[in-house]
């Protein structure tokens, strides 16, 4: 019998099984990041929108809110003001606005699989919009003070 020269073929077995093993376990933990930051930009859009409403702080504040959940920039927001026959309005106040949207576009992952070798280096997150009603804007409702 030669069993002798076999005995190299269960190492070069094991080599292609392991790294196949490895390539599935990086892609499912891609899945698993490109799904995170698809929560992250929802709950961010959320935060801003809130943040717009409740404190009419502007475009700067908003996006310091959001950008703890994502990484992101001001070329990434949009806020837009309704006033009460539902079209945008470029100027408003508590008594003015019916609400707000923020929503956030132009975000990518970049995956750390070997997905990547096959051309995929970043995948495009979908845009996200939340819209909210107004509600105290800036103005405490039993004081005189703004929102700080």
């Amino acid at each position: 019998m030669r069993i002798h020269r076999q005995r190299g073929a269960y190492v070069v077995e094991f080599a292609l099984a392991i790294s196949l093993l490895v390539m599935v376990l990086l892609a499912i933990a891609d899945f698993g990041r490109v799904l995170f930051r698809l929560s992250s930009v929802a709950e961010a859009t959320r935060v801003g929108a809130r943040v717009s409403v409740v404190c009419n702080p502007g475009a700067g504040r908003v996006l310091t809110e959001m950008q703890k959940f994502v990484p992101m920039n001001s070329s990434n927001l949009t806020i837009s003001w309704y006033d009460t026959a539902g079209a945008i309005s470029t100027s408003c106040d508590s008594t003015s606005c019916a609400g707000v949207s923020v929503s956030v576009t132009g975000l990518s992952v970049a995956p750390v699989s070997p997905v990547s070798w096959i051309g995929f280096s970043s995948l495009t997150v979908p845009a996200f919009s939340t819209y909210l009603p107004r509600e105290s804007m800036g103005q405490d409702p039993n004081s005189a003070s703004v929102c700080s």
